[in-house]
């Protein structure tokens, strides 16, 4: 199989088995584990590309659905494609629609064909089915394009949780079929299944046994316990092939970054960075800071003494809640871009820990300094 998008295993973890690798893509390549930020319409919110790939990162994730409202996939196909419409040369993954098809339960309805709903925009009748998403999606141009999936909700009946995998999996043949060969975007198949090991078990075979260039695994981190869903990646992580990427979908926290990668996960995305920055939270060495608080107005030093980014070396606390207070757009910027150099730090130095084999000894310093738990 002549793969678009190829994984190279470099390092396994002596301490936990956590896997350091390589992503080839036709727009790059980059370190694993890694970090996407979300550029959910074609655009991380408040910052332009060369500031995101200042930060590090070297792929993003844009919205199938919403850059299909608007501005429309035919548009963006003819401004050359979603690299050139954002002047992004880095890698980017599409989602296929899936998550927002769980956010707009009470504008949706699901059948064997796909979803209609309203649009959330003018109200107008939707419908996104497994060819169309993959249709959307070809004509943006991402390097990485996710199968359409239903992303079943938690907690889920015994009975949803098992239809809603096995549509999936039927939705994921469709899937396979629009997409066809492709010299120039990677499929991923999606792994379903609710809280139910057995089902997650289930579903992680046959998506493994389509072959495609990468596994994705969904429907966590959507409400369900930290238990649940490290007892879900523990379920089938002895079922994942070890010469594909493994992506945890939506999952962005740093505590649950760890869960992850303690789990042989490769990539992750999660809007989290970017969405609490805008209301004045700034993740530091020490834990989260709210940078809009009284306790920062006469604090002159920077957001985190131990970080390097552009808004820590030129501004203090004191001047980024000045900005949050006064209405200034220059305050969420800041913010936003001091938490994306945050993440990308974070995984750089989990990528390290990996290399040397001390990730456990990495992940227990992270607790203690952050006040998180995480189980390793």
């Amino acid at each position: 199989m002549n793969l678009v998008v190829r994984y190279e295993l470099k390092h396994v973890c002596r301490q936990t088995g956590a896997r350091l690798g390589v992503v080839h893509t036709p727009h790059g390549s980059f370190d694993t584990p890694a970090f996407m930020p979300v550029g959910t319409q074609a655009s991380v919110k408040t910052l332009d590309s060369a500031e995101v790939r200042g930060s590090g990162a070297r792929m993003i994730l844009a919205n199938t659905y919403h850059l299909h409202l608007r501005p429309g996939e035919d548009l963006i196909r003819r401004a050359g494609g979603l690299h050139r419409f954002m002047n992004w040369d880095g890698a980017i993954l599409t989602d296929s629609g899936g998550f927002q098809v769980f956010s707009l339960a009470k504008r949706r309805r699901i059948t064997e064909e796909g979803v209609s709903f309203r649009s959330h925009l003018d109200g107008s009748e939707q419908l996104l089915t497994p060819e169309s998403s993959i249709a959307i999606q070809q004509a943006l141009g991402a390097d990485i394009i996710m199968a359409f999936d239903e992303c079943t909700p938690w907690p889920a009946t015994p009975d949803y949780a098992k239809s809603s995998m096995e549509r999936t999996l039927r939705w994921l043949d469709r899937s396979i079929r629009q997409h066809g060969e492709s010299e120039t975007q990677a499929l991923f198949g999606i792994i379903q299944g609710s809280t139910d090991s057995e089902l997650r078990r289930i579903s992680a075979r046959e998506t493994v046994a389509r072959n495609l260039p990468g596994v994705a695994i969904g429907g966590l981190s959507v409400g369900e316990p930290v238990e649940l869903m490290r007892a879900m990646l523990e379920a089938i992580r002895p079922l994942l092939p070890d010469d594909r990427p493994r992506y945890l979908m939506g999952v962005g926290t740093p505590d649950y970054i760890l869960e992850g990668v303690l789990q042989g996960i490769d990539l992750f995305d999660c809007v989290m960075p970017t969405r609490i920055a805008r209301h004045g939270a700034c993740l530091t060495s020490r834990g989260r800071v709210i940078v809009r608080d009284a306790s920062s107005a006469e604090d002159f030093g920077p957001i985190d003494p131990a970080c390097d980014c552009p808004a820590c070396r030129n501004y203090s606390r004191a001047y980024i809640r000045h900005l949050f207070k006064a209405g200034e757009l220059l305050g969420p910027r800041l913010a936003s871009l001091h938490n994306l150099h945050y993440m990308q730090k974070l995984m750089a130095s989990i990528r390290e820990a990996i290399a040397a084999d001390r990730l456990a000894d990495l992940t227990r310093e992270l607790a203690a300094a952050q006040q998180f738990h995480v189980k390793c």
